[in-house]
């Protein structure tokens, strides 16, 4: 589908909702029951909520990483984030080859198994809609290097770790049948290199080096499991690590894994800032093919100004792509619990009837 801004304002034709990953409930039960009462099958796909240690996105694989031989931490005090997780990055140590790293279970696959039988039983009871899929978010190799391995390592660790990865989703790829499952690459630290907000290790090229590895992520998922992609500019304390000034780049970073993808790509979700209800944000969008089986998801949706907001967003997205559905920008598990139930309803006030 293309889109063109040579003409009227559209109304927006809004299609469902869809949740990014991270939801602010206490257990993978609970926030299955709680979405699928509160959204019921505005949703294609359902996350776990990213519960338990997965809280706060990818910080829990530093925990993992204290256990590699041949990486290190930087020598000096921890440097808490929430009083619990140590943000001194690793790097390897002298005479280590990083092809010789091995890491130990990620927790990835665990998780996702754990949750999976929860989810079969529910859906299986009534609670879930019977055509929901099993929703897994992952972030890409990129987001973990980035934030946890000093700069000068990144392009050695970045393959080991990658491995390390596919092998977690080729565990889940053996314990969920396919026709149950959805992957998200969660891919965000990208964007800090795109924006000249992170040292890249990805070449001359960022673009290209983002789009090389976004294929190689879409070739480790089957042809039978439904793939997607959150694309993100950032989520630390609720805040981006750049403004976005439009969808420019995001443009170029979906219309790049469209194009190089070996295989289709099912949905992409896209953040819209709060302040962003202007047509200009969206226009980068009015030229990109999104082909008919590509589903296209706006974070469009903020606490802050609830549904009349999330509408002022929608009309001005409508201007370049007038049929999409709605989010939040990120995951919410990091915001106060209390604003969960009141989100979960938001998403079903804005995304329409129900499908």
């Amino acid at each position: 589908m293309s889109t063109s801004t040579d003409h009227a304002p559209a109304s927006p034709v809004i299609r469902g909702a869809h949740l990014v990953g991270s939801v602010n409930l206490p257990d993978a039960e609970t926030v299955l029951r709680t979405v699928g009462a509160r959204l019921d099958d505005r949703l294609r796909r359902i996350p776990d909520g990213e519960v338990g240690e997965r809280f706060y996105w990818v910080q829990f694989q530093t925990a993992r990483l204290d256990r590699v031989d041949g990486l290190a931490r930087i020598p000096g005090e921890p440097r808490l984030l929430r009083g619990v997780f140590d943000g001194r990055p690793f790097r390897l140590e002298p005479g280590a080859s990083a092809d010789a790293l091995v890491f130990p279970d990620l927790g990835y696959a665990d998780a996702a198994l754990d949750s999976y039988a929860v989810f079969r039983r529910l859906r299986a009871e009534g609670v879930i809609p019977v055509a929901t899929r099993f929703q897994v978010s992952l972030p890409t190799p990129a987001g973990v290097v980035g934030p946890f391995i000093v700069p000068e390592d990144r392009a050695a660790v970045e393959p080991a770790y990658e491995r390390a990865l596919f092998g977690e989703l080729q565990r889940i790829l053996d314990g969920v049948p396919h026709d149950d499952l959805a992957v998200q690459w969660d891919t965000a630290v990208e964007f800090a290199l795109l924006e000249g907000r992170m040292p890249s290790w990805f070449g001359d090229d960022v673009l290209a080096g983002v789009i090389e590895r976004a294929a190689r992520q879409a070739a480790a998922v089957p042809a039978d499991v439904e793939l997607g992609y959150h694309l993100c500019y950032g989520d630390v304390e609720e805040q981006h690590f750049v403004q976005p000034a439009d969808a420019g780049r995001l443009a170029d970073v979906l219309r790049g894994i469209l194009s190089a993808a070996p295989r289709p790509v099912d949905w992409v979700h896209l953040p819209v800032p709060i302040e962003r209800d202007d047509p200009a944000y969206f226009t980068p969008l009015a030229d990109v093919e999104l082909p008919e089986t590509t589903e296209l998801y706006l974070g469009l949706l903020h606490h802050e100004d609830g549904v009349d907001g999330a509408l002022r967003r929608a009309a001005a997205a409508a201007t370049a792509v007038p049929v999409f559905g709605v989010g939040t920008e990120c995951g919410f598990g990091r915001g106060p619990s209390e604003r969960t139930a009141a989100l979960l309803d938001l998403h079903a006030a804005v995304a329409g009837p129900r499908r």
